[in-house]
């Protein structure tokens, strides 16, 4: 029953929130029960390598015709933050709610849902009691239970035109450019990504900039993928494939993964 699921929740957040040490990371393992325990076709994959690199916190996906579709994804903070305040960062307004159709930004408590950009639930699920500790209400679980099935029933989104089809590789390429200028920042100069860097001034613009390059790397990445993706013989995907040793690997019926994908590039 959801209202279980939200008072083992809260119980979780409070457990930990109680000791006085937690984080952002703390309550995500709570937070990932929570959500597949309200849709067990629901997966949850917390994602902490990327975290550095801009990228959102938790993805949402679900299973179809042997596939895992992303429907939608989560950005948390810390308990307290002023979600509000949090809309306008650079990272939430500029690159999450222009790219990502499904979304929520969450404190653990608060509960903010968007699709394209647009705000359409604020929730809160719970109000503060004795010693700091979270106390669910009859409003917030009735309001939470709402906003969690209109978050995952959202399906994912379709391409049905070559305009939405550039728009949503735009929003894509975007989240790849802020995240290889994170990584930019954070890799020494000894680093790869600081080598390719090298090497595309050399060989192609001389006086790129690192702004103008992680610009070109994203859409490289991203147009390159759709490259592949268009012209991998079907048995690639769905099947074996008699050209296996030449791809790099052998994958299963159904199976496209991150892994296999830059052996699919062209």
């Amino acid at each position: 029953m959801p209202t279980d699921a939200f008072a083992r929740y809260i119980g979780d957040i409070n457990k930990a929130h109680l000791r006085g040490d937690d984080t952002e990371h703390t309550h995500r393992p709570a937070l990932k029960t929570l959500v597949e325990t309200l849709d067990r076709r629901i997966t949850v994959t917390n994602e902490p390598r990327r975290i550095a690199c801009g990228a959102p916190d938790l993805r949402v996906s679900r299973q179809s015709g042997g596939l895992d579709q992303t429907i939608g994804y989560i950005e948390t903070k810390d308990i307290g933050t002023d979600l509000k305040q949090a809309a306008k960062d650079e990272q939430i307004r500029d690159r999450y709610l222009s790219s990502l159709h499904n979304f929520i930004l969450t404190n653990y408590v608060d509960l903010w849902w968007y699709t394209d950009g647009d705000l359409r639930l604020k929730v809160s699920l719970g109000q503060e009691g004795h010693a700091g500790s979270f106390v669910l209400t009859q409003e917030g679980l009735s309001q939470a239970d709402e906003l969690f099935a209109w978050f995952l029933n959202q399906e994912p989104e379709k391409v049905t035109t070559a305009k939405s089809l550039a728009i949503r590789m735009a929003g894509l390429a975007r989240l790849l450019r802020g995240a290889t200028d994170k990584v930019f920042e954070l890799e020494k100069e000894t680093g790869s990504l600081h080598a390719q860097f090298q090497a595309f001034r050399e060989v192609l613009l001389h006086d790129l900039t690192e702004s103008q390059f992680a610009d070109m790397y994203a859409q490289t990445i991203a147009y390159g993928l759709f490259t592949a993706r268009c012209h991998i013989h079907e048995l690639t995907l769905y099947g074996r494939d008699k050209h296996a040793p030449f791809h790099g690997f052998d994958v299963k019926a159904g199976e496209l993964t991150r892994e296999h994908a830059a052996y699919m590039l062209p």
